[in-house]
């Protein structure tokens, strides 16, 4: 299961997903599928972050058989049911055993309403202290949460990373910016009424995107409420170059340079992650 090449052909632009989710229980029918397919369509490298520390493992697994699966490690603000303050103890050690290109899926979520906002708040903190500690990017989950957000990195800075699902103001778009940070945009955009997203698509700086689909959620359009997977990235990707007017080669190299710059990865770290 060799990832793409961005050498292999000309004809396929390279990708890469910084935010998917292919351990995820939706793919354990087709994984193996899925993953071949992305590969096919240019996607050489994916980021799969954890949500907790609970599914290390299996996030672990998923980088171990497929070359080009990056592993990223955080407790996601939607599950502080099952986090505990010792799991904090537990991700320092994770990061020790098998360093990640970042820090996540940490942040805060204040769209579902019975989330307790202290708690999320802590558990965000106290994350952010650990990629300061380690000097690495983190991806923030960022749901009607964009000024709680950046409030705490203004106070805690750490080595920028990606505001994942962005779906700001321009402004709020700018402080992100500001602080080193990337905007993920994936299957959202694509639908017509977005009209917020396809705004901020065209309008943000190209230098500031990273593409993303978050498999297997936030589906583009053209699956409507089905399962995402990675492979869609570069129809998302071609999405993008459609609302910018660019060729899609000039969206793909670009959104692969900025995401290599953010997780420092070099220009053959497909090549590497195979060995």
């Amino acid at each position: 299961m060799a990832p793409a090449s961005e050498t292999a052909s000309s004809r396929t632009p390279f990708f890469i997903d910084t935010h998917s989710h292919l351990d995820a229980a939706k793919f354990d029918v087709d994984r193996d599928a899925e993953y071949a397919r992305a590969v096919a369509g240019g996607v050489g490298i994916q980021v799969v972050p954890a949500i907790s520390r609970d599914n290390f493992a299996a996030v672990a697994a998923t980088c171990a058989r497929y070359p080009g699966c990056l592993p990223a490690w955080g407790l996601h603000p939607m599950y502080i049911g099952v986090h505990r303050p010792e799991h904090l103890a537990d991700l320092r050690t994770q990061i020790e055993a098998q360093r990640p290109v970042a820090v996540g899926e940490i942040g805060l979520d204040l769209f579902v309403r019975d989330l307790d906002y202290a708690t999320q708040e802590y558990f965000y903190v106290e994350q952010l202290k650990i990629a300061q500690e380690f000097d690495l990017p983190v991806l923030l989950h960022c749901r009607k949460a964009n000024d709680s957000l950046l409030k705490h990195l203004r106070r805690i800075r750490v080595r920028g990373g990606i505001a994942h699902a962005f779906n700001g103001s321009l402004q709020q778009a700018d402080e992100f910016i500001k602080l080193g940070f990337k905007l993920g945009f994936g299957g959202a955009f694509t639908w017509p009424r977005a009209n917020n997203l396809r705004r901020l698509a065209v309008d943000l700086p190209l230098e500031a995107i990273v593409l993303e689909t978050d498999s297997p959620d936030i589906p583009p359009v053209w699956i409507g409420r089905g399962r995402n997977a990675p492979g869609e990235l570069p129809r998302i990707a071609q999405t993008l170059a459609g609302l910018r007017g660019l060729d899609l080669d000039v969206v793909a190299r670009a959104t692969t340079r900025n995401a290599r710059a953010l997780f420092g990865l070099a220009d053959d770290a497909a090549a590497n992650a195979e060995t």
